[in-house]
């Protein structure tokens, strides 16, 4: 299905970057991109995102493994039309894996992008944490668009002899 291959291609950028960054650059060693907005920083990580739950390996592989198999189980159940939600998911899967091998080979999470927005120090990220954002935010727009429709349906107000 279309929607592991999405997975596969974000776990394979992922994946790539991250050993880009562990090959090339030192720890902390930092590259500007883009003056006061966008650099490469070598970063890791041994919790979730900004750092929490520092070295709970074990909580994250079982949380992972949870996740991973509950977004197989709804792309199986996906309806030829929910290509919106199916997006979704394939960002989601790509990018849990893409961190759950992270946390599995090396012990930690390789982080390298880095923003500021507006001043803020946005905490270091990388592909699969932008691929699950992405795919969470499809998964709202989903959802709110889905709940818009049943609405429709319910009020008559997509029928036009109303």
């Amino acid at each position: 299905m279309v929607y592991y291959l999405i997975a596969l291609i974000v776990i394979i950028i992922d994946q790539f970057t991250k050993w880009l960054v562990v090959k090339y650059m030192e720890y902390g060693e930092n590259i500007t991109l883009i003056e006061n907005f966008l650099y490469l920083t070598s970063h890791r990580n041994r919790g979730a995102a900004w750092g929490i739950l520092q070295g709970q390996m074990w909580f994250f592989y079982v949380v992972t493994i949870i996740v991973v198999a509950g977004i197989i189980v709804f792309i199986k159940r996906l309806k030829h039309d929910e290509k919106l939600m199916g997006w979704s998911l394939g960002l989601m899967l790509g990018g849990a894996i893409g961190n759950f091998i992270d946390r599995l080979f090396r012990k930690e999470v390789v982080d390298f992008i880095n923003t500021y927005i507006f001043s803020y120090d946005f905490p270091i990220f990388n592909v699969a944490d932008s691929a699950l954002v992405i795919g969470v935010g499809l998964f709202f727009i989903h959802t709110i668009l889905e709940g818009k429709q049943e609405k429709e349906k319910q009020h008559g107000t997509g029928d036009i002899h109303n």
